[in-house]
């Protein structure tokens, strides 16, 4: 059972991520890895992708982390983590270390999605203990805004610009949330920093699960959504209201939706951006409505996921009931 946190707790807690960092005015990033390391319990060891969260936290000779911290390559930061909960256990075994450690995993979209998939495939397959967060804001923020399969059909980058020939990205954004659920792990999850009670609570679940776990957070960047810094917590709150991030989480293959909002349209979660200001004109409608549609449609499909999985788990148990009668 998952106590119930209060603002108040986690204000009196120790930070882990300390102000000073270099990370842009409005970034999501740190308010999310400060959300879920104040939800950890245990002592933590992060393993940290090349990206925004990398550079900008540790400007040698400095850092701004309090907890041990490793960098790895862009592409396998779930190796590495892999690699020290592999240590980890053998050190418990020995008999050399007794107390309980979480291992955390932080990597952009572009080192989960893109260039890290394989390494983060392998170690859920060989089901190594730790948590792998993806900080999706859906592009290649640290090298100048280029394109990732995160990135949203229509969106301007300086890969996809917009111009006579293209109008932004033509491809749809991968769903890699379904793709880690179809590894069969134990724990899977979406949430987004503006519903900070859903992210550490999923934080929480996910640390207390013994085996691999994937959280993808939405991660606003104001510099690449080419959005106002203040809006990123809006920005946030309206991927969830439109439906276009789904709060959601995948428990032992039950899907369940966290949060059913009052959906509203796609045009206004798009509208702040400026990476989209040109889907905005009459001429390019059509993108608009096919954006609608995708997210209708992929609601839907949630929808009727949590629907039969839950029916199914709950026939299950039923039949284990029936086959055991002094279980109850």
């Amino acid at each position: 059972m998952i106590k119930k946190m209060k603002l108040r707790d986690i204000a009196g807690s120790t930070e882990h991520l300390t102000c000073g960092h270099r990370l842009c005015t409005g970034c999501a990033e740190p308010v999310i890895v400060r959300q879920v390391l104040h939800a950890a319990e245990n002592p933590v060891v992060v393993a940290n992708a090349t990206g925004c969260l990398e550079v900008a936290t540790t400007i040698y000779p400095y850092t701004a982390w309090k907890v041990p911290w490793i960098h790895s390559a862009f592409e396998n930061t779930a190796a590495t983590i892999s690699g020290v909960e592999s240590a980890y256990r053998a050190l418990k075994r020995k008999g050399k270390i007794d107390k309980k450690i979480n291992f955390i995993a932080f990597a952009g979209d572009g080192g989960t999605y893109d260039i890290g998939l394989q390494s983060l495939s392998g170690a859920l397959e060989r089901g190594h203990a730790f948590l792998y967060v993806c900080l999706d804001n859906e592009a290649y923020m640290n090298t100048g805004i280029q394109r990732s399969s995160s990135t949203p059909r229509g969106s301007w980058t300086t890969t996809t610009p917009v111009g006579e020939k293209i109008v932004g990205k033509p491809e749809y954004k991968k769903d890699i949330t379904e793709i880690i659920a179809a590894h069969g792990i134990p724990y899977v999850a979406q949430t987004a920093p503006s519903h900070w009670m859903d992210l550490m609570t999923k934080v929480k679940k996910a640390l207390k699960v013994e085996g691999p776990t994937f959280i993808n957070v939405s991660s606003p960047c104001p510099r690449g959504w080419r959005s106002e810094p203040e809006e990123s917590m809006r920005l946030s709150r309206l991927a969830v209201e439109t439906c276009y991030w789904p709060l959601y989480e995948v428990e032992n293959g039950v899907w369940k939706i966290n949060l059913k909002p009052k959906k509203k349209p796609i045009e206004e979660y798009l509208a702040p951006q400026k990476r989209f200001a040109h889907l905005l004109k009459p001429q390019n409608k059509h993108i608009v409505e096919d954006l609608q549609r995708r997210v209708d449609e992929r609601w839907e499909t949630l929808q009727w996921k949590a629907e039969v999985s839950q029916q199914r788990s709950q026939q299950k148990q039923q039949q284990q009931t029936s086959a055991n009668p002094t279980s109850q």
